[in-house]
């Protein structure tokens, strides 16, 4: 397999690590945020923009949404989901699993997969912990997850560990097939860490999916409804436990702030649909707090969304101008934003790296938490 990751420095306070991870699609410097284009594009942007502007090295796809519309056989046959969508850069694609188990009674559990109906047109359709390895190769992605089951929160400590154990089982299901399929394929499968909220769960998962010294993991099952700094926590009991040498990836966080957070646990990977989904519905970050951009006190206001920003958008634009965009429903604004927003990701990301590299990473983490405070007035 081509993936092939590498530590350059650890902050010895906080365990906080800068690498590089290695794919077919390029070498990805890390800790990294990877932008959500769920349906083969990061909405309101292209890829040159993300690109170019963005200088993005990864992005997430999803599995459930590709493998509903248009189907992954038509990926394939397009030369695959790179191809299709005019990406030259590396993609990470999830399982569907998280999808599939947000539809509720649109599914149903079994041991050997989940039986689930389209919310497009209603068609019943099986997963399995090998049919999405399956999937996920069909798309040509770089970075494969295994099948998993996330439940909601609350969830009871019985539920949980029953739900545990199916994902441990369904791991090494995937896994032993992704090992019979990936011969030549320029590939990698995490398997996915769950066990609700529940530290003792999560270090069984952990200790177990390690037995399959896969080429690098993941912790899943957060932000489903729980309070952020039992999120935090979860992390925190998980990512230690993780083989050191390998990509550690938590699914689907977060704010910010939050982002060097998890790093201080020594994760390397994130992701979360929060800058582009915020920045559609006016909401931007800055590096002085948020801006909700619909507020009347903008309407004159001449400055850019963050003096400090660099992003096209911050050079270009002014905040009154936005405002004008986003009160008349114009496309305009949700580019603009989204641009915004994700480059202010990227550059955190950008900015923790050199921190850690540099040896200051505990100052970093101090200064983001102070923009917390500010955002939370």
């Amino acid at each position: 397999m081509s993936l092939h990751f590498e530590i350059h420095a650890i902050c010895p306070t906080t365990g906080a690590r800068a690498g590089m991870l290695h794919t077919a699609h390029g070498s990805i410097p890390t800790p990294v945020f990877m932008p959500v284009g769920t349906q083969a594009t990061v909405k309101a942007l292209t890829p040159r923009d993300l690109a170019v502007e963005l200088d993005a090295k990864i992005i997430l796809a999803n599995t459930y949404h590709l493998f509903l519309r248009p189907g992954h056989e038509r990926i394939e046959r397009m030369g695959g989901l790179h191809k299709f969508m005019s990406w030259p850069r590396a993609i990470l694609t999830d399982s569907g699993g998280f999808q599939v188990f947000s539809l509720d009674t649109l599914r149903k559990v079994t041991e050997e997969g989940v039986l689930f109906r389209s919310h497009l047109n209603g068609d019943a359709h099986f997963f399995t912990p090998e049919s999405t390895v399956d999937v996920q190769i069909s798309f040509g992605s770089d970075i494969l997850m295994a099948l998993d089951e996330c439940l909601s929160y609350p969830a009871t400590h019985d539920a949980a560990l029953e739900s545990m154990q199916r994902t441990i089982r369904w791991a090494r299901a995937a896994y032993a097939h992704y090992l019979k399929r990936e011969k030549g394929l320029d590939c990698a499968l995490f398997p996915i860490v769950q066990g609700s909220m529940f530290a003792d769960l999560r270090r069984a998962c952990a200790e177990e999916l390690m037995t399959l010294d896969a080429p690098g993991y993941a912790i899943g099952g957060l932000s489903v409804g729980e309070p952020r700094d039992l999120s935090q926590e979860m992390a925190a009991v998980t990512a230690p436990l993780l083989p050191p040498q390998k990509p550690r990836y938590v699914m689907g966080v977060g704010m910010p702030e939050e982002l060097p957070e998890y790093v201080a646990h020594g994760v390397d990977m994130m992701d979360c649909v929060l800058p582009s989904r915020n920045a559609r519905n006016g909401y931007l970050f800055t590096s002085q707090g948020k801006v909700v951009i619909k507020q009347a006190q903008y309407m004159d206001d001449q400055r850019p969304v963050d003096p400090n920003c660099t992003c096209y958008t911050c050079r270009t634009f002014t905040r009154a101008y936005l405002r004008h965009l986003f009160q008349a429903g114009e496309i305009l604004f949700s580019m603009l934003a989204t641009l915004h927003n994700i480059h202010y990701y990227l550059d955190i990301m950008t900015r923790m790296r050199h921190a850690i590299l540099l040896g200051n990473f505990p100052e970093f983490l101090r200064s983001m938490r102070s923009v917390a405070l500010r955002s939370s007035e």
